[in-house]
């Protein structure tokens, strides 16, 4: 899958399901309740144990599903995920090396920034879509706000994002956003309640279609 198609998928889809486990154990089977709620595009991130691993195993497993690596901090890191099968990489933080590495090899990433000047430094950096992270502190005022200046600059904010906002966060200019403990929650991922976690993304999937 080119990059340009990625990047359609995921602005199509418009959430990102962020997994963060102690374990690996059930996370392709938490990946195919998301995908039963409407949501195929996983960031998986490197602070679950046994990461690259689980990524490896998920592409090769599930290949019509987009699977991303988050939590990346340097660039071993990112041609690891890379060479395990992600179809793209997302940082918490502006991390230049990473994007020049990830554009070397044509893979999209969401680089994490806040201010303004760490939005402008990751997209001139290389960033394909700039992670507002944490977005929950000012909400989608704050997507409006630096969207305004930064009309070129695709963002994607990330933490606070639920089922009931994700509609404001779009509206705000948002082209994406991608949910973390709302949309997974740690208990129905550890009780492997798989029901619980189809119903949460089918509530995000209704949500972005009737903003659409």
């Amino acid at each position: 899958m080119k990059k340009d198609a990625i990047l359609s998928k995921i602005k199509t889809e418009k959430v990102v399901a962020l997994i963060r486990a102690d374990s690996p154990d059930g996370l392709l089977d938490c990946a195919k309740a998301l995908a039963a709620g409407g949501l195929t595009s996983i960031e998986l991130t490197m602070t679950t144990p046994g990461a690259i691993r689980m990524l490896e195993k998920a592409t090769a497993e599930l290949p019509d599903f987009l699977f991303g690596l988050g939590t990346v901090l340097d660039t071993e890191t990112a041609r690891a995920g890379i060479l395990a099968g992600a179809k793209f990489i997302v940082t918490p933080a502006t991390r230049p090396a990473v994007n020049e590495l990830c554009q070397r090899y044509s893979i999209p990433v969401f680089c994490g920034a806040f201010t303004p000047t760490e939005i402008i430094t990751a997209w001139e950096s290389g960033a394909d879509a700039v992670k507002i992270f944490p977005a929950e502190f000012f909400g989608p005022n704050y997507i409006k706000s630096v969207k305004a200046p930064f009309p070129q600059i695709d963002f994607v904010p990330t933490g606070g994002v639920n089922e009931n906002n994700v509609a404001d966060f779009l509206k705000a200019g948002a082209a994406a956003t991608a949910a973390g403990s709302s949309l997974v929650q740690a208990k129905a991922l550890k009780d492997k309640d798989w029901a619980a976690i189809t119903a949460k993304a089918k509530a995000f999937a209704d949500a972005v279609a009737a903003f659409k």
